[in-house]
């Protein structure tokens, strides 16, 4: 058996160029999303992406079998994957990048709420203040009744509570459930979904955006690789807070290529949640505060679709 060397900065270094394929990622989203439909985007991109991962599955030699221990939660989950990844997709569309990631980092706060019904977590003062503070930061974002709230801003809100659900969701399961069953379900059911809207969504692409919906596949996957790595390279509340990296690429991304600039609102709202979120995660990373740590392992996750990073 092969030990692994832990190395924070290693991690750290591993993580920050996940976030940043993520972010490359969702930047290639927003350009696609101009001529065509979040569907059939998901669904070029979720086909490409199971290529290499079901090689890797197929070489994984303890996968006997893909037969989910809980097929109810494995389909709920899955279900919620999508959800969350279509809201997401589709709000990466018609927002500015920064915008669209200031929503969805509420979904660390969420998980903190959710996971008491689901997980029997007990959040205390401290924590529960975390959340209302970064939830006021989503509302700051929004800013209701001065700014016209959109379609886009209830499908990254609605992303980032399915997204909060799916996590929990996974780390109720995660110890009975292999990971090979936690990625395949999950794409599986989208390609499937988004396949069969298809007839009605389908534009005819240029061989240049085949290529960057190919290239879509293959950035989450070598990005989900980085970030499980960052994991088993450090503690997982040093790597954790590498998530909020992907504000400042979807900063340079939207000046340089989509001429967007953050206004002082979303800066501010930005701030307000990224600090919850950091507090959260440092509060569950301390000793005799958090069971099950629900935030803490669900960075590793996009949109749910991804496994949680296995415990050391």
């Amino acid at each position: 058996m092969t030990t692994q060397t832990s190395s924070p900065a290693v991690g750290l270094g591993i993580a920050f160029l996940g976030f940043a394929f993520y972010a490359s990622h969702d930047a290639i989203t927003k350009h696609l999303g101009a001529e065509y439909s979040v569907f059939q985007i998901i669904f070029f991109a979720m086909l490409f992406a199971f290529v290499p991962m079901s090689i890797m599955m197929l070489a994984d030699r303890k996968t006997d079998n893909f037969r989910p221990a809980h097929p109810f939660l494995v389909l709920s989950r899955s279900a919620l994957s999508i959800v969350a990844l279509s809201c997401g997709f589709y709000a990466f569309t018609v927002l500015p990048l920064a915008e669209v990631y200031s929503l969805l980092f509420a979904a660390p706060l969420l998980i903190t709420v959710f996971s008491i019904p689901i997980l029997g977590e007990v959040v205390r003062l401290q924590r529960w203040a975390a959340v209302v503070v970064g939830l006021v930061g989503v509302l700051i974002v929004l800013r209701p009744g001065t700014t016209d709230l959109t379609l886009g801003h209830a499908a990254a809100v609605t992303s980032a509570c399915a997204s909060a659900l799916a996590s929990v969701v996974v780390r109720k399961i995660g110890s009975a459930e292999r990971s090979a069953v936690l990625i395949l379900y999950p794409m599986l059911l989208s390609m499937l979904v988004m396949g069969a809207t298809l007839p009605g969504v389908y534009r005819p692409m240029e061989l240049t955006d085949l290529m960057l919906m190919a290239g879509l596949g293959f950035l989450s996957v070598l990005a989900q690789l980085c970030i499980i790595a960052g994991y088993r390279a450090a503690p997982a509340a040093v790597i954790a807070p590498m998530q909020y990296s992907q504000i400042l690429w979807a900063t340079v991304f939207g000046f340089f290529f989509f001429q967007e600039s953050p206004d002082f609102y979303v800066g501010v709202g930005s701030a307000v949640i990224i600090g919850s979120g950091i507090f959260v995660v440092w509060r569950e990373s301390r000793s005799n505060v958090s069971v099950r740590s629900p935030v803490l392992r669900a960075f590793a996750t996009r949109f749910a679709v991804a496994p949680n990073p296995p415990r050391k």
